[in-house]
């Protein structure tokens, strides 16, 4: 029996092209223009705030607009300058009277009443922030979520510990929950390690898939909406139909 010859797809129109070109290269444009706003942006915005506490022999910008009359919009110099002194002042730090002078100064400023309160804050908010840029969530995860018979995605962070281990017989994990379409938001969930269902995909996967509100899938590379491949099987019991019809 042949088949009914399928007749040729429509031909695109011009502007129906140039609208898919341009859309192609939006998305190729885009990434990359926001990032470096991105980037140029923040390192002007430390710029503007170290810039002016470097002493005025020191400082290029006035330097050279001493002596050539030029302005000169030296970026990257403020972000330079606070790299170096950090790495300086880390390194006293470490040293015995570097311990000693912070002791001294923490000392002094958590004496202040109103002071104390807000260093004390801000030291935790930074020192939270660091340890969790040196941790890394373990796997990405399937809990249920708001109820049973619903599943979300989720990152396993550490086993339960102190107190939540303690007052629950099950093995508890603690799991962060991110919202969609921005993941820095989310719920910690204290869950039975037997409700979890560890997932193969990596976090970065798993984070794509949240931050994309299920349209990027992991699949090696393959586009997910494709239909699937049919096997050797299934080949074999395809050219077998028209015998067994005969």
């Amino acid at each position: 029996m042949q088949l009914p010859e399928s007749s040729p797809p429509p031909r695109r129109g011009f502007f129906a092209s140039l609208r898919g070109n341009f859309l192609t290269g939006l998305v190729v444009i885009a990434p990359i223009g926001l990032t470096a706003w991105l980037i140029w942006s923040i390192v002007g915005w430390v710029d503007g705030w170290v810039l002016p506490f470097i002493p005025t022999a020191y400082n290029p910008v006035l330097l050279i607009r001493e002596y050539t009359g030029l302005e000169v919009d030296v970026r990257g110099l403020g972000v330079a300058t606070f790299l170096v002194f950090t790495v300086i002042v880390g390194w006293i730090a470490k040293g015995l009277i570097g311990r000693s002078m912070i002791k001294w100064a923490e000392s002094v400023v958590l004496s202040i009443p109103g002071v104390r309160s807000i260093y004390s804050g801000l030291k935790q908010i930074v020192e939270t922030v660091l340890a969790q840029g040196e941790a890394n969530f373990d796997k990405a995860c399937l809990v249920e979520y708001p109820r049973k018979g619903i599943w979300a995605i989720a990152f396993i962070s550490t086993n339960a510990k102190g107190e939540i281990a303690a007052t629950n017989d099950n093995d508890m994990v603690s799991v962060f929950l991110p919202t969609t379409p921005n993941p820095t938001s989310g719920f910690l969930l204290f869950v039975p390690r037997a409700d979890v269902q560890i997932l193969s995909m990596s976090v970065e996967d798993a984070a794509k898939l949240v931050i994309s509100a299920g349209l990027v899938y992991p699949n090696n590379g393959q586009d997910p909406s494709a239909p699937p491949e049919i096997g050797p099987a299934k080949t074999a019991g395809a050219e077998k139909t028209p015998d067994a019809a005969e």
